[in-house]
């Protein structure tokens, strides 16, 4: 019955109602959108278009998710349309109870971007509600002497609608004895009172049946009866009277069952049992006790000013000859701060960019407190120092936005307190907490352990083999943290690098290509970059220097006594009067490798004579030990050995061919290449001729010197340059390699000359001689003759012709 009235209803509201509507949104839009719909309307039914009053367009509903925000599913969005609908039974009635206005206020969500609408939806009554009494009879008892015009009061009806769909009127069935008064209380409810109309009397009528009808202001109005039994009694001239009507008491909701309320009282002007008073409850109560001889009101039960706020009690006294009078106890509860609020979140964010502005809003915060003036008023508030902000939005309604910068690498997730707090006495205050997880961004580059990198690479290393390991960090997740590792530069030819080193992407190890020479390269940088793999990716840079060390790979190289160009070996002269100290020769050497494994040590391996000459065991320098014997050989034979510092040490060997001659003449017969055996005729005729040839060359020496002589005491000295013990060299000389490395003690130029088949060849000793000290020279057969003095020092080597 009470569907079929809605529907009704909502038939003849609807054309009235839309336009109404629309005018209301046009000028609350921006504020706030509000619809009114009547009660009971069927589920599917269509509230308004919610996207059009909000401005979506129908092509914007797929991607702006439009939703409600709601404890209760009363309403949803219709996902083609954006028409509020109506998801389940809106029973005025249950929601608002005597409430003169229900609204429904919740939140409308859209996404992208996020945002919230408040939307009001007032629910209209219909009378779907007949006015019902507790019991469908009432029995009353009147006195045969009660007087016209007494009035008894009578049941109550009840409706749960309100406005015109409530309780009205009440009607009672014809009867010449009694009529109804309807009586209309201060809060403009209506309550039936039955008004005798001419005396009874027992003896005709004892009993009479009547008819109560409860009317609302429905259209059409909705009804519900009662049947009044009445009994005639004997007569008690005075009834009970209370000494108020009604008894107005306020009582807070915080006292504890068994308090004493009030106490009501009526006196019987009767004597006897008629004067004696019962008093009762009109009708049964469970939250009060009363005291039928007292009329002491207590508690029963603990009160809750957010059930029930205030009571109206009918209070019956009843005499001994069963007049009764009634009076009303109405009890108005206060409300006491004994609630606490509630903190409820709605449309949390799934992602809060470590990026994002200070003001991007995260969740939306609802407060809720049952209490009602200053004990219901509540205030949000963020617990500790965390870059959030709480807003108030509406009524009730907060936002939590950013307020300061994230850092998802110092602080990934925060732990959100909000405590809301009424302004009761002592104020009551709740918290809820929530876990915010921040998502991170490429907001970092790499950063390398090190500044930069020096590595130290011995020479000969294993091609392929790690040679060096950078490795830099990156505090972001994810790709925005994996790094990635390559060279962008190199002091290197662009070509040269990739055969020299390569480094790994993933692991930052630096290999070697291949084998590095320290005497080709002794260093090179390299710059290295590490990236991250974010979508706008950062990176850094390092500068790793190698040093390439050396080893000892190189023998020494024995620059002097050098072979002939036919492989013969060179020898040196040395005068027979040479003194003990004399310098005969000096070996040099070089050695490509560097440090320790270029520090050269001069050794001899082998002598004709030992203890005959000296070697100085790091100038390589070869001097007699003692002056020559008559017993000593004319050659001498040594062989020098010359080893480098290194572990183990590498060598070369050098052989020194020594003549003792005052003169290149009384060597060269020694020197020359000896004929193979012949027979003695031959023999005899080659001492022949070698003595004649003798002969003659000193004869040629006598008549040379004496020209000599003669020219000197005649002439100036200038012209005798070239017989000084210091010659010069007129041609060229020619270089033996330069050896960077100063592996020498002294620097030395090697001079060469020919002559026909005669070659001579000079060291040059650049720093000052000391005594003991020639220069030598060569004949055809590469042997080095001394050329100065061991007083004297060679300045300019020059070419002797034979």
């Amino acid at each position: 019955m009470g569907s079929g009235a809605g529907e009704r209803g909502w038939a003849e509201w609807r054309p009235l109602l839309f336009p109404f509507l629309l005018s209301l949104f046009c000028a609350a839009l921006s504020e706030q959108i509000r619809y009114r719909i009547p009660e009971e309307m069927p589920e599917g039914s269509v509230v308004g278009n919610l996207a059009k009053d909000l401005g979506f367009s129908v092509h914007e509903l797929p991607t702006r998710n439009l939703r409600v925000s709601s404890e209760k599913p009363y309403f949803t969005v219709s996902a083609e349309s954006g028409e509020l609908l109506v998801s389940s039974r809106l029973d005025r009635e249950q929601i608002c109870g005597k409430k003169p206005a229900c609204a429904l206020e919740f939140e409308a969500v859209a996404e992208n971007p996020l945002n919230f609408y408040h939307v009001n939806v007032e629910v209209e009554d219909i009378n779907d509600h007949t006015p019902k009494f507790t019991q469908d009879f009432f029995e009353l008892q009147i006195s045969e002497s009660a007087l016209p015009g007494t009035r008894f009061i009578l049941e109550v009806a009840e409706d749960a609608d309100i406005g015109l769909n409530s309780l009205q009127n009440y009607k009672l069935s014809l009867s010449p004895s009694f009529s109804l008064i309807n009586k209309e209380k201060q809060h403009g409810s209506k309550c039936p009172e039955l008004a005798l109309e001419k005396p009874l009397d027992r003896e005709q009528q004892s009993y009479y049946r009547l008819l109560l009808t409860a009317l609302d202001g429905g259209d059409p109005p909705l009804s519900g009866t009662t049947e009044l039994r009445i009994e005639v009694t004997d007569a008690n001239d005075n009834p009970p009277v209370f000494s108020q009507d009604v008894y107005r008491i306020s009582l807070p909701e915080s006292v504890p069952p068994g308090t004493a309320v009030f106490q009501v009282s009526a006196t019987d002007h009767d004597a006897g049992l008629n004067s004696e008073i019962t008093y009762s409850f009109h009708r049964t109560w469970q939250t009060f006790h009363l005291n039928s001889k007292s009329g002491e009101m207590t508690t029963l039960r603990t009160l809750d000013f957010e059930d029930i706020k205030e009571y109206s009690i009918v209070v019956e006294g009843r005499d001994g000859g069963g007049l009764v009078a009634q009076c009303t106890v109405e009890i108005s509860i206060q409300d006491e701060n004994d609630n606490r609020p509630e903190v409820t979140f709605h449309s949390l964010a799934e992602m809060i960019l470590e990026n994002a502005v200070p003001g991007t809003l995260i969740a939306l915060i609802k407060t809720h407190d049952q209490d009602s003036g200053e004990n219901g008023e509540v205030n949000c508030r963020l617990e500790g120092d965390v870059p959030f902000q709480i807003i108030p939005s509406s009524k009730n309604s907060y936002k939590l936005v950013t307020h300061g910068i994230l850092d998802r690498e110092e602080t990934p997730e925060y732990n959100v307190t909000i405590t809301a707090t009424d302004r009761g006495k002592p104020p009551l205050s709740s918290s809820a907490t929530i876990t915010l997880h921040i998502t991170d961004v490429n907001d970092n580059a790499p950063v390398f352990q090190q500044a930069s990198y020096v590595v130290h690479v011995a020479e000969n290393n294993p091609p392929g083999a790690s040679i060096a390991q950078v490795s830099a960090s990156d505090p972001d997740l994810g790709p925005n943290g994996h790094v990635s590792y390559s060279i962008v530069a190199s002091d290197l030819e662009p070509r040269a690098l990739r055969s020299y080193v390569s480094v790994s992407a993933q692991s930052g190890a630096v290999f070697a290509q291949r084998a590095f020479d320290h005497e080709q390269l002794r260093a090179f940088e390299l710059t290295l970059q590490a990236r991250d793999q974010g979508s706008s990716a950062l990176g850094a840079n390092v500068s790793l220097r190698v040093l390439v060390g050396d080893r000892n790979d190189n023998a020494p190289r024995v620059l002097y006594p050098a072979l002939g160009p036919d492989g013969s070996a060179l020898f040196d002269t040395v005068p027979r009067a040479a003194q003990p100290g004399y310098l005969v020769t000096k070996v040099v050497a070089v050695d490509a490798d560097s440090g320790h494994n270029a520090w050269l040590s001069y050794h001899v391996l082998q002598a004709s004579e030992p203890g005959l000459f000296s070697l100085g065991l790091r100038t390589g320098e070869v001097r007699t030990a003692r002056a020559l014997g008559d017993r000593d050989a004319a050659r001498q034979r040594l062989l020098v050995a010359v080893r480098d510092g290194g572990q183990p040490p590498l060598s070369a060997t050098a052989t020194l061919h020594l003549v003792f001659a005052d003169s290149l003449q009384d060597v060269l017969p020694d020197l020359s290449d000896g004929p193979a055996p012949s027979d003695p005729q031959a023999e005899l005729q080659f001492y022949l001729v070698l003595a004649l040839a003798l002969i003659s060359v000193l004869f040629l020496l006598a008549v040379i010197l004496a020209i000599a002589l003669r020219l000197r005491q005649s002439s100036s000295p200038g012209a005798w340059g070239c017989l000084q013990p210091g010659l010069c060299v007129k041609s060229g000389p020619v270089a033996p390699p330069n050896y960077s490395e100063g592996t020498l003690p002294y620097s030395y130029d090697l001079c060469v000359a020919h002559t026909g088949k005669t070659e001579f060849n000079f060291l040059k000793c650049n720093e000052q001689l000391s005594s003991g000290q020639d220069i030598l020279f060569s004949d055809s057969s590469g042997a080095l003759f001394p050329l100065c003095n061991s007083s004297e020092s060679t300045t300019h080597p020059e070419i002797l012709t034979s």
